[in-house]
């Protein structure tokens, strides 16, 4: 990677870890669980592992830490490998599942039975709970948890044998019922599930529990540096207790930083499928939604999410970062990228009463950037200009069309309008206006300037697009707080336009390829449903922040 990541207090403690020869690599690791899409949140995790990976010349493994079958399938997984790729990273070696380890996982729980530090529990789930106390009160030990290792070792190997229903029991650390850390309250290390594994098929009747398989997973690889955020602070005591009390092979250490909370964002799982399963949005890579197979498929460039990771910095103070920031970040990367066309979101036809001839314009595609070239634009007699860039009569703030004013249109001629058609309803259907003579690329010979630039299309030669413009997906800039997420949901937040018109160029756009649509905004060709017959762009982001305006 280029980008130049900021100093943290990650760099310090790896840079003291390998100066000191606690470790002669760095590893690190991205361990998703594929039990749904990832999201904003998780760009920050891949660029820090990745990134401090890259930065020591050291490696970082993908690893799913698929131990919750009922929840996990293929299509995220193959989801999570897409959205890393496309943010630019590549995980050393092949792809790493827990439940690749899951024998030695066994036996490392068979190990922690014999040496009396595990027993197999009956209690229900309920009456586990109660026995667990709480924050001010001391859980109490389970009726079970005297069970001789004998006793607990037949039992365990009935339930990886499959003789128990599911629920009846669970493999239980032997901790300590009283510690002020609940996780360390005789944590479950094994259920009893019948559910299939996407890849382990039928194989196991009992899975392990992520706190159990995590940081085992983890010795297994060699990973150095375990890092995750904060939420998992209280469960490194239990991380360590197993690294302790089991022969792994190496010994990783875990390390928190303060995940990525943005506002106007939702990063529960939960709450986002919640979203996806009642149709509020059209599925886990909508526009609209904080996935990254969102983002993209808006259109934001993965180096400007990049870049909004790395500008946020990697701390241990959570705080919510304003999504403003990123939005400027995608502004920024576009304005330089994005080469420019023209469409007219609301066509309004507009005749050029003294054109006789088509002409043939050259336009660049970027006023800043030479190399991008130009396009040849077709001027017709008939061409579109938008509704709003219209008016009868306005006062001197309305620097667009007006009877009787002069505007120009973009890379052509500077015109006049003289009058206008109605339609039935009063409204106005047309516009005749007349051509500036000598202003192609320059200004009226009489003196009298255009009051501002509009674009436009062509009539003959536009093509008729569906134009999606999104806003953001919630109303609240904190939506996780509520559990009611329908109650904060944007009922504005996409606008279907089927009528406007593009240039024709834009109907050959590839797919994903993003433009700055003239005076309108960046927009993206969507990346399924584009096609040169029927051409879909989805708008990524306005050409300024009008929300904070909008809702002040």
């Amino acid at each position: 990677m280029s980008t130049e990541a900021r100093s943290n207090f990650l760099k310090t403690q790896i840079q003291s870890d390998l100066d000191g020869g606690l470790v002669e690599q760095l590893v690190t690791r991205f361990p998703p669980e594929p039990n749904g899409f990832l999201h904003l949140g998780h760009a920050k995790s891949i660029t820090v592992n990745f990134e401090l990976a890259s930065r020591f010349g050291g490696r970082c493994h993908l690893r799913f830490d698929d131990t919750n079958p009922e929840k996990e399938n293929k299509v995220f997984i193959e989801a999570i490998q897409e959205d890393v790729r496309w943010l630019g990273y590549k995980w050393d070696g092949e792809v790493r599942f827990a439940s690749s380890y899951f024998q030695q996982l066994y036996e490392w729980a068979l190990h922690l039975v014999e040496q009396g530090l595990a027993y197999v529990c009956d209690l229900s789930a309920e009456e586990a709970r109660d026995y667990r106390g709480s924050l001010t009160e001391a859980g109490r030990d389970s009726p079970f948890r005297c069970r001789s290792v004998d006793e607990n070792r037949r039992l365990f190997e009935g339930m990886r044998a499959g003789e128990y229903a599911e629920g009846s029991r669970v493999l239980r650390a032997k901790i300590d019922m009283a510690a002020p850390n609940i996780n360390l309250r005789d944590p479950i290390l094994y259920r009893i599930r019948t559910a299939h594994h996407h890849q382990t098929g039928g194989e196991w009747p009992i899975y392990p529990t992520y706190d159990f398989a995590h940081g085992q997973g983890d010795a297994i690889e060699g990973i150095t540096h375990s890092i995750c955020t904060l939420e998992f602070e209280d469960h490194r005591p239990l991380y360590d207790w197993f690294i302790e009390h089991l022969p792994v092979p190496n010994r990783p250490r875990q390390y928190e930083f303060a995940r990525l909370n943005t506002s106007y964002t939702l990063t529960s799982k939960r709450k986002l499928k919640h979203l996806v399963d009642a149709g509020v949005v059209t599925g886990w890579d909508d526009p609209r939604m904080p996935t990254l197979a969102g983002l993209r498929r808006r259109g934001y460039p993965a180096g400007a999410i990049r870049h909004f990771c790395e500008e946020i910095g990697t701390s241990r103070s959570d705080s919510v970062v304003d999504v403003a920031m990123l939005e400027s970040a995608v502004r920024n990367q576009l304005n330089e990228s994005a080469p420019r066309a023209m469409a007219v979101l609301n066509p309004l036809p507009l005749t050029l009463t003294n054109l006789s001839t088509p002409a043939t314009l050259s336009v660049a595609n970027h006023p800043n950037n030479e190399d991008m070239g130009t396009r040849e634009v077709p001027l017709t007699a008939e061409v579109l200009i938008d509704a709003a860039d219209f008016r009868e009569e306005a006062n001197k703030k309305y620097k667009r069309l007006v009877l009787g004013k002069r505007v120009r249109l973009r890379g052509a001629y500077v015109i006049e309008a003289d009058s206008c058609d109605y339609d039935a309803t009063g409204a106005v259907s047309r516009v005749y206006a007349r051509i500036i003579e000598g202003t192609l690329g320059e200004d009226p010979p009489d003196g009298i300037k255009a009051r501002g630039v509009i674009h436009w299309v062509s009539a003959s030669s536009g093509v008729r697009a569906e134009v999606r413009c999104y806003d953001r997906l919630f109303s609240d800039p904190n939506p996780g707080r509520t559990e009611d997420v329908m109650a904060v949901v944007n009922p504005g937040s996409l606008r279907c336009i089927e009528d406007a018109v593009i240039e024709a160029s834009l109907a050959h756009a590839e797919p994903e390829q993003v433009f700055q649509f003239e005076r309108e905004g960046y927009f993206v060709a969507d990346r399924f449903d584009h096609c040169r017959e029927r051409p879909v762009f989805n708008m990524t982001i306005g050409l300024r922040d009008t929300w904070n305006t909008a809702n002040a």
